[in-house]
């Protein structure tokens, strides 16, 4: 295997162990979106968009010379097979078939991968901020009911210092301070009803989220499995080649 190759099948096995850490279960994206944030990343992030498209323009160009590589030596095994002249020479063709039938997958798994790789980081990037936006929502929601419970606990003691005083002071003073109390408590029923709906959005977006990493999650396993079947297929051919 040229360098070139052993450079792209490094980086297919890379990206197989970074993503099946980025699936690791007990890392919650909110961890995952800590580490992003360290100092290092956030100096790399700057080159993250050129180095991705470079990276992919690079695999691109290995993926397509293997395609050319592939039908250029079918169309010559085919052509010898069909000759049957020379023994040495179509096993020669067909050793290089099989390189090149090996590349092509190398090349194809490591574009493709690349591609998931990136779009699983912006998934996680996404469900941290939603799951961080419900945890403020639901901190909001439990400050406003314990400012409304608070607003209930001084409505009874007003209510009980005025019984305490004259008729007509008590009856006045409590009309005020219920119209008060009645402002506050439709101010807070507003923002209550506002930080609700905010909170289900938040929901409905992080369900979404969820659903579209489970999905991932399949695409992904089916990948490998079918990475392992081409391993498989490619070490009997080496196999049948030694004997």
């Amino acid at each position: 295997m040229t360098f070139q190759w052993t450079a792209v099948a490094t980086f297919l096995y890379t990206e197989i162990g970074v993503i099946l850490l980025l699936c690791i279960p007990f890392i919650s994206p909110l961890r995952w979106q800590k580490i992003f944030m360290i100092p290092l990343w956030n100096k790399i992030a700057n080159y993250w968009n050129k180095a991705f498209l470079t990276i992919i323009v690079l695999l691109i160009v290995l993926f397509l010379d293997a395609i050319r590589e592939v039908k250029k030596y079918s169309a010559a095994h085919m052509t010898e097979k069909v000759a049957n002249i020379n023994t040495n020479a179509f096993d020669h063709i067909q050793m290089k078939l099989f390189r090149s039938q090996r590349n092509l997958y190398i090349s194809g798994f490591s574009l493709f991968l690349w591609l998931v790789l990136r779009r699983t980081i912006t998934l996680i990037t996404q469900l941290a901020k939603e799951m961080g936006i419900q945890v403020a929502l639901g901190i909001q929601v439990t400050n406003t009911n314990e400012a409304a419970g608070k607003y209930m606990e001084e409505n009874e003691k007003l209510k009980q210092a005025l019984n305490e005083k004259g008729k007509g002071e008590s009856e006045l003073a409590l009309e005020e301070a219920n119209k008060k109390l009645r402002q506050e408590t439709e101010k807070l029923k507003a923002e209550l009803k506002t930080t609700s709906n905010a909170l289900s959005k938040a929901k409905n977006e992080v369900t979404v989220v969820k659903k579209q990493s489970e999905g991932l999650k399949r695409e992904y396993d089916r990948l490998i499995k079918e990475h392992e079947r081409l391993q498989d297929l490619l070490e009997e051919e080496d196999d049948k080649k030694d004997q």
